[in-house]
């Protein structure tokens, strides 16, 4: 569920009208930063909440730009642009030390793992899945795009199939991770 929470944003610019994208960047930013805010109240630090942060600010200039020419060639990007967004929030928070799942797994993870390098271990690989799989998306999506495709059912499979692929992995990565520690705690 914290996954579905922190893409949030991202989903609802997917899947409201491209003919109003100013509209969709506008809503996204706007549950952004809503989401940061309701996080913040309920105790989370701003360092966990790493994706919501470069959301909101992307969604911002996303909004800024749609709004000042709604019919920007920037539009027919957009969908490449967020998985490019994405790909480098990945990335940064890989390069900080601070890898944007380790914020999500801390809600579904007892305080004293936290700090253990298994943890954080599972949520670098993680993270780094996530980051190849919006980069790929990126480069799938602004191909589309650059044919003409952009608002299309196959532009639509790939943002789809960008999400869900690196959401198996982690389900399944996690899954392993776990089923490994409890055998060892078993011995």
């Amino acid at each position: 569920m914290s996954y579905l929470r922190t893409f949030l944003p991202w989903i609802v610019f997917a899947v409201l009208p491209s003919g109003q994208w100013h509209w969709a960047a506008l809503a996204a930013m706007v549950l952004a930063v809503a989401l940061i805010a309701s996080q913040v109240r309920a105790g989370a630090g701003l360092d966990s909440l790493i994706i919501e942060m470069g959301s909101a600010a992307f969604f911002a200039v996303l909004a800024v730009m749609a709004f000042a020419d709604p019919h920007s060639g920037v539009h027919d990007y957009s969908a490449a642009l967020s998985s490019a967004t994405l790909a480098v929030i990945a990335g940064i928070s890989l390069a900080i030390g601070k890898p944007f799942t380790l914020g999500i797994a801390k809600h579904s993870t007892p305080r004293e793992i936290w700090g253990l390098a298994p943890f954080i271990r599972t949520n670098v690989i993680i993270t780094a899945v996530w980051a190849a799989a919006f980069a790929v998306t990126a480069i799938a999506l602004a191909v589309v795009a650059h044919a003409g495709y952009a608002h299309s059912t196959p532009a639509t499979l790939i943002q789809v199939a960008g999400f869900v692929c690196p959401m198996v992995f982690t389900i399944r990565y996690v899954a392993a991770v776990q089923a490994k520690a409890a055998g060892a705690g078993a011995r």
